[in-house]
């Protein structure tokens, strides 16, 4: 892609124009999305942005598919990929897969002792009574994500984790059917989801912050994003939702 400038000199009647050259690669086409995301997707610790670095491709795939087919409600983010066809939206998102910058500093979690209890117990058991299954049965046991398409968990800020279970719960945000989150939020009270987020924003990266290359067993619950059997069996481990 070439960018020509014309460069008018004072009192000059004439037009001298230079180009500079501009490279035609990825790197530079998603330029854009650094301005909220930060270099190379890193993000930063301020709560507004989640890092998109090293997340599996397959997710940031299924993201901009549905903030280009209205299921997530974000104006800016709708406005960059409405037109933009699946092939674009897919190298953008393996673009941005391949990368692995350190991590941003983590905020510093505010919280009582027996709210991130209530919050290490959502995530690595769930809650039996709300049906709701734990956070380590489809994000993996390091929290880290799974291939191709379950996020990770750590390293987000706070904030930016209770405001995506607010966008489920009031149909801000959606997923391909069956929406596994946006059923998980409504079975949440404000109390946990609060709980689960200062827990997970307060858990130190793994050495190795690489998303799982597959699940260690099947979904505890059906789950769109994720196409695989979930769990059937009446011996399910803790937090799984029976069928």
């Amino acid at each position: 892609m070439i960018i020509r400038y014309a460069l008018l000199t004072g009192g000059a009647t004439g037009t001298a124009a230079c180009a500079q050259a501009v490279p035609d690669t990825i790197a530079q086409r998603v330029v854009a999305c650094t301005a909220c995301h930060g270099k190379d997707g890193r993000a930063a610790s301020d709560g507004f942005y989640p890092r998109i670095a090293g997340k599996p491709a397959g997710y940031l795939y299924n993201q901009l598919v549905n903030f280009r087919e209205g299921r997530r409600q974000y104006p800016l983010m709708i406005y960059m990929v409405d037109h933009l066809p699946d092939a674009y939206l897919r190298e953008i998102a393996e673009y941005f897969s391949s990368l692995h910058p350190p991590y941003a500093a983590l905020q510093a979690v505010d919280a009582a002792p027996a709210v991130l209890e209530r919050g290490r117990i959502l995530a690595q058991h769930g809650d039996i009574a709300k049906n709701v299954p734990a956070c380590i049965g489809c994000h993996g046991t390091a929290l880290t994500g799974v291939a191709p398409s379950i996020p990770g968990l750590l390293g987000l800020p706070r904030d930016y984790v209770s405001a995506q279970f607010g966008a489920w719960k009031n149909g801000a945000r959606h997923a391909a059917a069956p929406d596994c989150m946006a059923l998980i939020a409504q079975r949440l009270p404000a109390a946990d989801i609060n709980a689960a987020a200062a827990w997970l924003a307060a858990q130190p990266l793994p050495a190795d912050p690489l998303p799982a290359a597959a699940l260690p067993a099947r979904l505890p619950i059906a789950c769109g994003s994720y196409p695989q059997p979930a769990v059937q069996s009446a011996t399910q481990p803790t937090g799984a939702i029976p069928r």
